[in-house]
């Protein structure tokens, strides 16, 4: 029987669970996709680590776990005009890591060629994230902008974005990631105490604006370097940010032709979005556990063959 990941109970990667379930069948305007890969974001197991998270989605236990998909269209209902044996992506929240899910064809991009289905189904809350953020401080060219988590999903796209605008592209990370971003174009420094004074002593003129991807400790610096507070967006702390007057501009403010325009300019080579590791489906707890552990280079997908 099909296969759907879900946890009943709110806690840590323990608490996903695989159950089977019935094969969806579409209605009229819908389509049943073949899921083949889904990519795992942070909000997943926040939202499963925290009732108050679940209450805010206004779930109800037991409920499906993860957002990003790709796959195969192997049903449609009446009135659809995709194909079956079309291969397609997008984003369904609670839905995604499954054998398969229903959904909507004005939801969904045809995955182009050049784009793997791997990369496909891990893009669309990170993609969509990216966009916005980046477009929220409008970087141009000649400027310098400091991007944290810059290997991570998030992060990776959305300092190459900055670059392509034509910045100089500061990019925190682990330093098993610095020759990695120093081949995108991006200037690396390690985390930790002493930031600031790392990115002084590299831009002596200062930083222009901050995408910050990883938290606290980001916003922090970009207080101490005197960044202004329009020019600063993060995703990864929003109290501090509504005490700074910083933006907090997320996926949400990116619509599904941006994800479609980026999923092309990664299937051209333009821009580079690296898979960290991939797991079976059986293996979701496993999984998330490495996405929690950090220090990732890009993104962690399921694979359900």
């Amino acid at each position: 029987m099909p296969r759907f990941v879900q946890f009943a109970n709110y806690g840590g990667p323990e608490v996903y669970q695989i159950v089977d379930v019935e094969k969806p069948e579409p209605g009229a305007g819908e389509i049943r996709v073949r899921v083949l890969a889904t990519g795992l974001n942070p909000v997943d197991h926040k939202i499963a680590g925290s009732p108050a998270a679940g209450e805010s989605f206004g779930l109800t236990l037991p409920v499906g776990n993860g957002n990003d998909f790709a796959g195969i269209v192997d049903a449609v209902g009446e009135g659809v005009d995709l194909s079956t044996g079309d291969l397609v992506y997008g984003g369904k929240r609670f839905f995604a890591q499954a054998d398969y899910l229903l959904t909507t064809p004005e939801k969904v991009i045809v995955i182009p060629e050049g784009l793997s289905t791997q990369q496909a189904g891990s893009l669309d809350i990170v993609g969509r994230t990216a966009v916005a953020s980046v477009r929220a401080v409008a970087p141009k060219a000649g400027e310098t902008v400091l991007v944290s988590a810059a290997a991570g999903g998030v992060g990776v796209l959305a300092a190459q974005l900055a670059v392509t605008a034509g910045a100089r592209v500061i990019g925190t990370a682990s330093e098993s990631n610095h020759d990695f971003l120093r081949g995108l174009g991006v200037e690396p420094v390690v985390y930790g105490d002493g930031l600031a004074d790392r990115i002084r002593a590299i831009a002596p003129d200062g930083v222009d604006a901050v995408l910050d991807n990883n938290g606290r400790q980001t916003l922090e610096v970009a207080v101490e370097l005197g960044v202004p507070s329009g020019r600063v967006n993060t995703i990864a702390d929003r109290g501090f940010a509504q005490e700074h007057a910083f933006g907090g501009v997320g996926g949400a403010d990116a619509s599904i032709s941006d994800l479609a325009a980026l999923g092309e300019r990664i299937a051209s080579g333009e821009i580079v979005f690296p898979i960290d590791s991939v797991y079976p489906l059986e293996q979701v707890v496993q999984a998330y556990e490495h996405l929690i552990a950090g220090h990732l280079r890009g993104k962690v997908v399921l694979v359900t063959e």
